[in-house]
């Protein structure tokens, strides 16, 4: 044995006890240090374990949830990184503390999100049964540039594990591309008729990535995902074996199904709403069938898993806050489509931060149509604006039109939680992810419940 992994594993276990007397998350630094110790530490750690790893732009923590709850449904034993600490560091940590002290993990399965540049380094060592690859947006520019790039770090780290079963999403031109690898693969997606109305955004691809001819669609559901096809080579959406049907019903606290896997059609509740959870619930599925689980289980699973910390959560406080987390123009503009879809009043809380982990470059916003909010007219009641940005948010939305006597401002988190305590309407909360942990950690303080960290 090499006698550098019960080193790292005591380096883990050591920063980790400092960490949490010091009340801090330890997600990632006990990761950290132990992979200078042991570099490839992860890879021993991970041997023997039925892992599932779920990367992409948007809905990874969801979906991870969701596949979580098929495997705790089945009696398993599993490691879930659900802290969000989703680079190696993080993802070593986890495997670490459920490992004895010579290395051999303690847990069966394994549910790792994992950050899409980190695949190149994380997928190697992991090995995985499965990998998901949710979808593929412009994100974060100053970090990952153009999507191609995201697109690059995913594909290298799936050269190392040619035995993995990819779980595709068919209607995302980018991920499509994946299928060049000899993975064998299980392709999900939205259906033609599924659903009512098509989103006219172009989104981020309107090239083909085979040949560079124009894409031409037959329905879009969002962005550029929907029923793409390449005139030029021929290229186009690949034939689901995971195919929702149709949306039979929709409401703010879920949506009603019509799902085929193989053919085979069946209800589904989906205990979440909105049309980028019923993606999330198509590939959560995928991805159980190819961890070896009945779609029977991953149904079941969909709805009755707790969604993760700030991805549609609901926060005991005033007249109840539900926090969505936000990142990139396409996932901003769903929650838009969620907030106009709405029945009943409420107000909104929009917190713009630019750390590292949301993005330094916030140009998005003014790619991001809030000039719908303006058209909720009473529907819509204060919107209060927070964060370290908050006067480029407040700028951005004098510009779409909203009248000013409803936009406040409150960078002040403690006094925004003193605001959302007293308000008379329920509370839609849209906060980058800096911004999405701080206020959440505040109101959590006054609250009750876990901290990111507890799960």
């Amino acid at each position: 044995m090499n006698i550098k992994v019960p080193i790292a594993i005591l380096a883990v276990r050591g920063v980790r006890l400092v960490a949490r007397v010091l009340h801090k998350g330890g997600t990632a630094k006990p990761g950290e240090i132990a992979l200078k110790i042991c570099p490839d530490l992860l890879s021993h750690l991970s041997k023997g374990v039925k892992t599932v790893v779920i990367t992409g732009t948007n809905g990874k923590t969801t979906t991870a949830r969701m596949v979580e709850q098929v495997i705790s449904d089945a009696g398993c034993d599993y490691i879930a990184n659900r802290s969000g600490a989703n680079l190696i560091s993080g993802i070593t940590t986890e495997f670490a503390l459920k490992s004895t002290l010579f290395g051999r993990c303690k847990s069966s399965h394994a549910v790792i999100e994992c950050d899409e540049a980190a695949c190149r380094r994380t997928l190697g060592q992991l090995k995985p049964e499965a990998v998901l690859i949710t979808n593929l947006f412009r994100d974060q520019v100053d970090r990952f540039g153009d999507v191609s790039v995201t697109l690059q770090n995913i594909r290298e780290g799936l050269e190392k594990v040619p035995e993995t079963t990819i779980c595709i999403n068919a209607d995302c031109p980018l991920c499509s591309s994946l299928s060049s690898l000899p993975n064998p693969r299980i392709y999900y997606g939205l259906e033609n008729g599924a659903f009512s109305s098509a989103s006219s955004d172009e989104g981020d691809v309107r090239r083909c990535p085979q040949c560079g001819g124009e894409l031409e669609y037959a329905y879009r559901s969002f962005g550029h995902l929907g029923g793409w096809a390449c005139n030029s080579c021929g290229n186009k959406r690949a034939e689901t074996q995971v195919g929702v049907r149709e949306i039979l019903s929709s409401s703010s606290a879920g949506s009603r199904i019509a799902l085929a896997v193989n053919g085979e059609v069946s209800p589904v509740n989906v205990n979440l709403p909105a049309v980028y959870n019923i993606y999330n619930a198509a590939g959560a599925t995928a991805a159980a069938i190819a961890m070896g689980f009945s779609p029977e289980k991953a149904y079941a699973a969909l709805e009755n898993f707790s969604c993760g910390f700030g991805r549609m959560e609901t926060l005991p406080i005033g007249q109840g806050a539900r926090m969505m987390l936000v990142k990139n123009p396409t996932g901003c503009r769903q929650v838009l489509d969620f907030l106009s879809g709405l029945d009943e009043g409420f107000d909104l809380v929009i917190c713009l931060n630019d750390k590292t982990g949301d993005g330094t470059d916030i140009s998005w916003i003014w790619e991001t149509d809030f000039e719908r909010l303006a058209e909720l007219g009473d529907k819509l009641g204060k919107i209060t604006v927070s964060g370290i940005r908050w006067a480029d948010m407040a700028l951005r939305l004098k510009y779409a039109g909203i009248d000013e006597g409803k936009i406040s401002c409150c960078p002040d988190y403690e006094a925004l939680c003193d605001q959302l305590e007293k308000g008379a309407l329920p509370a839609y909360i849209i906060p980058t992810y800096s911004a999405m942990l701080e206020l959440r950690s505040h109101i959590v303080r006054r609250t009750g419940g876990a901290e990111f960290w507890e799960g």
